[in-house]
């Protein structure tokens, strides 16, 4: 079965369908409605084939189905049946837990999506818990306002970065995670990298979307982490 997957964000969307190579994408931004992203990428995805859609939407989901309206898109999300408009079993998940499902190695894993907001998951030994960390309270605003894209532009690059730091700090401290992800399209802007932190890949997001259809993480994540574990003996 070919399964098409949509990582949508709040400056574009993206799509890659199984067997192929090269990804496509469209511009989101604030007057995006969910069945104009449907419209769009039905039309963006022609000539390809596919049997199953995953979806990483910027939001909360249940039951595949967002259950709040995006910040950074338009409205008409929550609630939206996404299988009904394509016609095809769809799973729809939160991106970000999507891209740690893509960059998940095995254990208990905290991803953190620097793009236009701030994305956040953890994967507990293969169990996906998707978190809207982004707006609890933090310093005078949320953590969202110190480390999404506006504060970079508004903090510049250096006090950007220190914020991600002492963020980072507090969630390590706070979760006690064996491994954090940073990705996300800002990730690259990082100087050096947090103690635990490896660099995640926006890629990932695919390759999550893949691994939503595929059987129980559980066992393969299992499997993963003994390589890991493995790995790290040997040398």
């Amino acid at each position: 079965m070919n399964i098409l997957v949509i990582d949508v964000g709040g400056t574009h969307v993206k799509i890659l369908a199984s067997g192929e190579k090269v990804k496509r994408e469209i511009d989101s931004g604030p007057t995006m409605t969910a069945r104009q992203m449907i419209s769009q990428v039905k039309e963006l995805a022609n000539g390809w084939k596919y049997d199953l859609v995953s979806i990483g939407y910027p939001g909360p989901v249940v039951h595949d189905r967002p259950m709040a309206e995006p910040h950074n898109l338009g409205k008409g999300w929550m609630g939206f049946n996404f299988a009904a408009a394509f016609k095809l079993p769809t799973k729809v998940i939160n991106d970000a837990a999507m891209q740690a499902l893509g960059s998940y190695q095995g254990g208990k894993m905290l991803f953190l999506g620097l793009g236009t907001g701030l994305g956040s998951a953890m994967i507990v030994d293969g169990i996906v818990q998707p978190m809207e960390l982004a707006h609890l309270p933090y310093k005078k605003r949320t953590y969202e306002d110190y480390v999404g894209a506006r504060a970079l532009e508004e903090f510049g690059g250096k006090a950007w970065r220190k914020h991600i730091e002492d963020i980072v700090e507090i969630l390590v401290a706070a979760l006690q995670p064996e491994d954090v992800v940073l990705g996300g399209g800002n990730a690259r802007k990082l100087k050096k990298l947090p103690p635990l932190c490896r660099l995640g890949d926006n890629a990932n997001a695919f390759k999550g979307g893949f691994r939503l259809w595929e059987g129980p993480l559980q066992a393969k994540s299992s499997c993963l982490h003994k390589q890991t574990a493995q790995a790290a003996t040997a040398h």
